[in-house]
């Protein structure tokens, strides 16, 4: 997507547009009334004070964490049309300090964290309606076989009844603006309470008041992830459906207080009061359409963790797994590693939670840390942008200021489950700590040679019909970024044992770009119909089938007649024009010749290990593996310094 029509997938507004962000963008943050004024007040006495407090809490953070700070300010910080912590990252990274990658790091792997406790309160909160009809139903059984079914059904991609999120999503929302307005028919002046002084008077002198901001925190927890789905429909689409979506969920939380209002004095049963205020003739209905709801929510946010992943990959911060393109909706992709991960992190956390009043003390911990991550990167964009320094700081220090709020707040809940969540982020971040230095190490003791030294000796080998052929094309993938300079593996594989002899000799550096859909190459001619040097710049969100673009850039060149193989001995019997390809691709490993301090030694052994896990590279670059020869080769980063053997 060029830059002229980005602009205008962003500005224009269209029904398709509004009912693609109805149904993807806002799942997560538009089930939240399922569980927040439940998380508030279960198991506590209602009262007046803690119910409008409460909902006039809920209006402001929504008004500021998602109003200001998500559809206004940071949906204007696309990367070539996509959104997310990381496309944001990659925005600043080359005007920014290393440091901040450490940020992006963390906010990804908590909005990962969040990923795993999302679907399984969601879905929790939802089943759990079925309660009130039977209040000794235990709903674990059924949460976990709709889960299980929810991932079992992504490797075919959601294309199909991604048609009809939309739809039953607006239907979610018109919903709860109904039966809100319903609720509040006997009690209209609940309303005042969008006045902020009832939130400062809570939080100042309500008992335990400040603490309960841990909890309205649920009402914005979709937040990040609508900013992450903004390529999907397009920025104006986003912040028109927004009004709405907002309006109703207002309403939805105003008819709950004002059913807590009606019950001031009582203690607080185990049903959320959303299905409190649902009329009992169509309360199986409405347990039905809450139920889908929480799915596509779900849904939404398991596509989300797949996009994070996918993007950490292509920046060199996650181990590669195998990214599956099931559907032809643009964006959309599914990684078998990842989806297996989270459906048994979710399964997880159904079983040791069990309900999701209890998933509720780990929820919302790990979104915060995201948001105070992705507050610190859009100040370094909005700088970027030449933004007022004034405005920045102000914007900067009102978004920290309340997150910190709500950080501080959340961290009540740390003995009672959210110390789950902080570990799976801690760990996640663990790993992307590890992938990104040790590929960093490797990298840097990669030993590379003068290209200049060895072209007359590969021009020799080629010519030299003594020695047996070992392909017509022999190609190696390289990691420099400069045809002037080539690992001195890759000479050793070719020129050490047995030479390799090819008609032409092949080095291709693969350059992933900040942008996510580009897709350009080009060549370098270090020797006529010898040795050439193929850079491809492709996007992050770019699957790199190098086999295939290979193939058509060698083909065009013969074409072109920049390469002429016409007088090899093979042309009588081969029906291809371009004669036989050979990848080689060379696999490190850590050698036993190290003498490394405990801190390298772990690093190298951790990036090593998370090696054994990734994907292989003929998988990773979309190499045909019948056109694959794998060659090991030491990595030595200390080597052992011992003292001379004796000789007896």
């Amino acid at each position: 997507m060029d830059t002229n029509s980005t602009a205008l997938f962003h500005k224009r507004v269209t029904t398709a547009g509004i009912l693609i962000a109805t149904g993807i963008v806002f799942g997560d943050i538009g089930t939240s009334p399922l569980y927040t004024l439940n998380a508030v007040f279960h198991d506590h006495t209602i009262t007046a004070e803690k119910a409008l407090g409460s909902l006039s809490a809920i209006f402001w953070t929504l008004f500021f964490q998602t109003t200001v700070k998500y559809v206004i300010i940071t949906l204007q910080a696309d990367n070539k049309g996509e959104g997310g912590i990381f496309s944001l990252y990659a925005l600043i990274r080359k005007i920014s300090g290393p440091w901040l990658l450490f940020i992006a790091m963390a906010g990804g792997a908590f909005l990962m964290a969040d990923g795993i406790i999302t679907p399984p309160i969601s879905v929790a909160s939802a089943i759990e309606g079925l309660q009130a009809i039977d209040p000794n139903l235990k709903t674990q059984g059924i949460v976990i076989v709709i889960l299980i079914i929810l991932f079992l059904f992504q490797q075919f991609g959601t294309e199909k009844i991604g048609k009809v999120f939309g739809p039953i999503m607006t239907i979610w929302f018109t919903f709860i603006g109904i039966i809100g307005i319903l609720a509040m028919k006997d009690n209209p002046g609940v309303l005042k309470a969008l006045n902020p002084w009832y939130a400062y008077h809570m939080l100042r002198y309500a008992p335990g008041g400040f603490w309960l901001l841990g909890s309205i925190f649920l009402c914005t927890t979709g937040a990040e992830a609508l900013y992450s789905d903004m390529g999907h429909c397009g920025r104006n689409n986003i912040r028109v459906s927004w009004i709405y979506i907002k309006i109703t969920l207002i309403l939805c939380y105003a008819g709950q207080t004002a059913w807590l209002l009606n019950h001031d004095g009582q203690r607080m049963d185990i049903i959320s009061p959303f299905y409190h205020i649902v009329p009992q003739a169509i309360y199986l209905p409405a347990l039905v359409l809450s139920t889908l709801a929480t799915i596509i929510a779900s849904q939404a946010l398991i596509s989300g963790c797949f996009t994070l992943i996918n993007e950490a990959i292509r920046l060199d911060i996650w181990p590669r797994h195998r990214v599956l393109f099931p559907g032809n909706i643009k964006g959309q992709l599914y990684i078998p590693f990842i989806n297996w991960f989270l459906m048994a992190g979710c399964i997880g956390m159904v079983l040791y939670f069990r309900e999701s009043t209890r998933m509720e003390a780990a929820f919302g911990l790990s979104v915060t840390l995201t948001m105070l991550m992705s507050t610190v990167l859009i100040s370094f964009y909005l700088r970027s942008k030449k933004v007022a320094f004034p405005f920045v700081a102000m914007i900067t220090c009102l978004f920290l200021f309340i997150e910190i709020c709500f950080l501080i707040a959340n961290f009540r809940k740390i003995r009672e489950g959210g110390w789950l969540t902080l570990v799976i982020g801690s760990c996640l971040f663990g790993v992307m700590f590890v992938w990104n230095r040790g590929r960093k190490m490797k990298n840097t003791l990669a030993n590379l040679v003068p290209c200049r030294e060895y072209i007359d000796l590969l021009t020799k080998l080629s010519a030299d019909r003594h020695i047996p052929k070992y392909a017509t094309n022999l190609v190696y993938l390289t990691a420099s970024g400069t045809s002037k300079m080539i690992e001195k593996s890759a000479m050793d594989s070719i020129l050490s044992r047995s030479p390799k002899r090819a008609d032409i000799y092949w080095f291709l550096h693969i350059n992933v770009l900040d942008e996510p859909y580009a897709l350009r190459y080009h060549v370098e001619t270090l020797v006529p119909n010898d040795i050439y040097f193929i850079t491809f710049n492709l996007g992050f969100r770019i699957e790199p089938r190098m086999d295939y673009y290979f193939s058509q850039v060698v083909k065009e060149m013969v074409q072109n007649k920049e390469v002429d193989i016409s007088d090899r001995d093979e042309q009588t019997y081969q029906q291809s024009i371009t004669g036989d390809f050979c990848f080689l691709i060379m696999e490190p490993f850590l050698s036993f010749t190290n003498e490394l301090p405990f801190w390298k030694r772990f690093l190298m052994r951790s990036y090593f290990n998370l090696k054994m896990i990734s994907v292989k590279e003929t998988i990773n670059f979309g190499l045909d593996r019948s056109n694959v020869t794998i060659e090991k080769y030491p990595v030595v980063v200390l080597p052992v310094n011992h003292p001379p053997l004796v000789r007896e």
